[in-house]
């Protein structure tokens, strides 16, 4: 089985990426691919660039040719729902692309000639990311500790839909007009449901992990790059160890 592995900034992947080992560094389309081991699995490691067309250009390749079985996209993403804090973990469950609308021709968000409006991750496999989350709240406690001086200290797993677009959501009128025509979504960013077109298209499972590392509003473009320069990098690195883990033994 080989992972594939996308972030869209570099600074969600660097650490991933110093990780693998036995690497082998391959450009394809502008995009460098890292080939090797890590924690044990074979895995394709890549940084996307921001954005739905970047993103589904990068799924594709690495599953026509990296020969990847399943990806896993992480990073980090706004908060919709205000029930979500800096710090949070969202595991997505639907998939919305915000900014698709070919009304009157079919419906608002809906998908042109596949009939849907969003894509979902199949139940299994969001229980077994959820369960590597948890691990990794629960006992990656020195992580925690650098977390808690930064005032996140109690952050939790939030399982619920996300929506995508080529907007980056910076200011409280945006987010309350995503909230209104989506209501169950509950954060934003601007890759994941493209790349879960992809997926379905090729029938290959993916499973989107965000980070909230901002409210979406007027100092989210402050917020997110503070918190992506310190922390995104270990959240993405230490779930992906307990998925990892779990995936070999499942």
């Amino acid at each position: 089985m080989i992972l594939g592995i996308m972030g869209a900034m570099p600074e969600e992947m660097d650490k991933i990426i110093a990780a693998i080992d036995q690497k082998e560094i391959i450009e394809r389309g502008s995009r460098i691919y890292y080939r090797g081991v890590l924690f044990e699995q074979t895995v394709v490691a890549v940084f996307s660039r921001w954005g739905k067309v970047a993103a589904a250009a990068t799924a594709v390749n690495l599953i026509l040719e990296f020969k990847v079985d399943r990806i896993v996209f992480t990073g980090v993403a706004g908060a919709i729902s205000d029930e979500l804090n800096v710090g949070d973990i969202v595991i997505g469950h639907h998939f919305f692309q915000h900014d698709m609308d070919a009304r009157p021709l079919m419906r608002r968000f809906e998908i042109p000639l596949t009939g849907k409006t969003s894509y979902e991750t199949p139940q299994e496999n969001v229980d077994l990311m959820t369960l590597a989350v948890h691990n990794f709240l629960k006992y990656n406690k020195e992580f925690r500790k650098i977390l808690c001086e930064q005032a996140i200290c109690n952050p939790k797993l939030v399982i619920g839909d996300i929506a995508s677009g080529d907007l980056f959501i910076s200011s409280s009128a945006m987010k309350l007009v995503l909230s209104k025509n989506l209501p169950s979504a509950i954060c934003a960013e601007m890759e994941g449901a493209a790349v879960a077109q992809v997926c379905n298209d090729y029938d290959i499972p993916l499973l989107v992990v965000r980070v909230i590392s901002d409210a979406a509003d007027e100092a989210a473009h402050v917020s997110a790059i503070g918190f992506v320069n310190q922390h995104a990098g270990d959240y993405s690195l230490s779930i992906l160890k307990e998925y990892i883990h779990l995936i070999h033994n499942s």
